[in-house]
């Protein structure tokens, strides 16, 4: 998500950190493509109006102008102003409450309702430990009930048994009541929507609030909707009055706008965001990390995060072990790709690192996508456990025959050797750095020729210490 906007964005800054000193005309200039970049990213035209004039005011000053680094100057209050407009601080589910807490989802048909509920549900289940139970309140799509049934079957999570002919209101107050009986801490239910907003669909949902008495109401919004999607915000909180936002689709939202205008619009705050179909793809939205993902900061943080949950403890142990001695063999290599594939793929990873945005670019041109990982993957499991062990043993032969047996070329072996032993090398040289050695010069590993004799902006270093040991297979050649 914003990766349009975040390209256009961090060209405008890189010209204005460029400049060196600043005039009025040149903040000028750069604001009005901000605007037109904002404008073109779906947001909505009153929050571009009013983080403009905000930003002008506090960039166009004797303190700024003046500064040492002017540039980054403007960059950091454009981002503080982002950072405001999307919430200043992250708000999460609120749960606090005598059990069973209602949870009530809303929104337009095909917005992602009945998806998110089950990933907030597996969330509290998971995390937070509490005990919950789903409820469908839709009744008028086909097999909307039935689909919640089946996801609770997935993720582990009870739902309320399905009773034909009943409408939302009976349903809720059964939900309720069922809750209450059998001690459950949270009571999620997934009301019915439209394909467009009416009287019919406020009633229903009015009346199922007033039953309910949620704690939250979520309002789920599809991010690929743009400014539809703030307008429904509007029209819900207006009516019904909403605690909260849920954005889903946000990973196929490369311009962002309906996220930076629904906080500005409503007042009520982003609370999650959902990222693909998988059960486990919820965020939480936080503002400033957002923020700096926009602006090409990184978000090393969420990254952290993200590798603290996928990452298993036993596994980085050993790990830990074997890189002590000194050692890393294509099993190793195997759990790093796999492990990145967790982390959501390459592409996730490089968005969440400051200055990566030209090896995204890259990686784009030259079409390299995650299904690498799968390839790279293929090979390793064709082949012998001798072989993954000992890699100096596999000759022009047993290439041939692993090759075959992955569907892939000798020459893809090839390129897996190749890195493989690279990043074995690394591990040694890290191994050695852990010792009192100097940090050593990884640059070779991540392709010069992708980013140039320079490298990346920041390094490479940052891969192997978050990932451990995660470099982008196919960059060697």
């Amino acid at each position: 998500m914003f990766d349009s906007l975040s390209d256009r964005l961090s060209g405008i800054f890189d010209g204005l950190k460029r400049r060196g000193a600043l005039k009025e005309s040149d903040v000028n200039d750069a604001l009005r493509e901000v605007r037109v970049a904002l404008l073109e990213a779906d947001v909505a035209l009153s929050v571009v109006k009013d983080f403009i004039k905000s930003v002008k005011e506090k960039a166009i000053g004797q303190n700024v102008l003046k500064s040492v680094t002017p540039g980054q100057m403007v960059i950091k209050i454009v981002n503080d102003e982002m950072v405001a407009m999307l919430g200043s601080e992250h708000v999460g589910i609120n749960t606090i409450g005598l059990p069973p807490v209602a949870i009530m989802m809303v929104g337009l048909q095909g917005s992602g309702k009945t998806t998110i509920s089950a990933k907030i549900a597996k969330r509290l289940t998971e995390k937070d430990k509490k005990k919950v139970l789903m409820a469908s309140l839709d009744v008028r799509r086909p097999a909307a009930q039935e689909q919640l049934r089946v996801l609770g079957e997935q993720i582990g999570v009870k739902t309320l048994p399905i009773i034909e002919g009943q409408h939302p209101v009976q349903i809720a107050k059964r939900a309720v009541e069922a809750s209450k009986l059998q001690g459950f801490d949270v009571l999620i239910l997934d009301t019915a929507g439209r394909m467009h907003l009416d009287d019919a669909l406020m009633a229903e949902v009015k009346a199922v609030r007033d039953v309910a008495n949620p704690l939250e109401t979520l309002l789920v919004a599809d991010s690929l909707t743009g400014q539809d999607a703030v307008n429904v915000a509007k029209e819900f909180d207006g009516q019904v009055g909403i605690t909260g936002v849920a954005l889903t689709r946000m990973d196929g939202d490369g311009r962002g706008g309906a996220a930076l205008s629904m906080r500005a619009v409503t007042g009520k705050p982003i609370k999650l965001a959902g990222f693909g179909e998988k059960m486990d793809a919820l965020e939480d939205f936080h503002p400033e990390r957002v923020a700096s993902r926009i602006l090409g900061m990184g978000d090393v943080v969420s990254l952290v995060e993200k590798a603290a949950e996928t990452i298993e403890k036993e596994d980085a142990e050993k790990l830990a072990k074997k890189m002590a001695k000194g050692e890393f063999d294509l099993d190793d290599l195997r759990g790093q790709l796999r492990q990145m594939s967790k982390m959501g793929g390459m592409k996730g990873v490089l968005g969440m690192l400051p200055g990566m945005g030209k090896i995204k670019q890259a990686m784009q041109g030259q079409q390299m996508d995650d299904n690498i990982f799968k390839h790279q993957e293929a090979i390793i499991c064709s082949m012998t456990m001798s072989e993954r062990t000992h890699p100096k043993m596999i000759n022009a032969s047993r290439k041939k025959r692993i090759a075959a047996g992955s569907g892939t070329s000798v020459q893809e072996v090839n390129k897996l050797l190749k890195m493989h032993m690279q990043m074995a090398k690394m591990m040694k040289k890290m191994t050695k750095m852990g010792k009192g050695g100097k940090m050593p010069d990884l640059s070779h590993l991540m392709g010069g020729n992708l980013m140039g004799p320079a490298g990346p902006p920041n390094g490479p270093s940052g891969l192997g210490g978050l990932g451990g040991g995660v470099l982008p297979p196919g960059f060697n050649k």
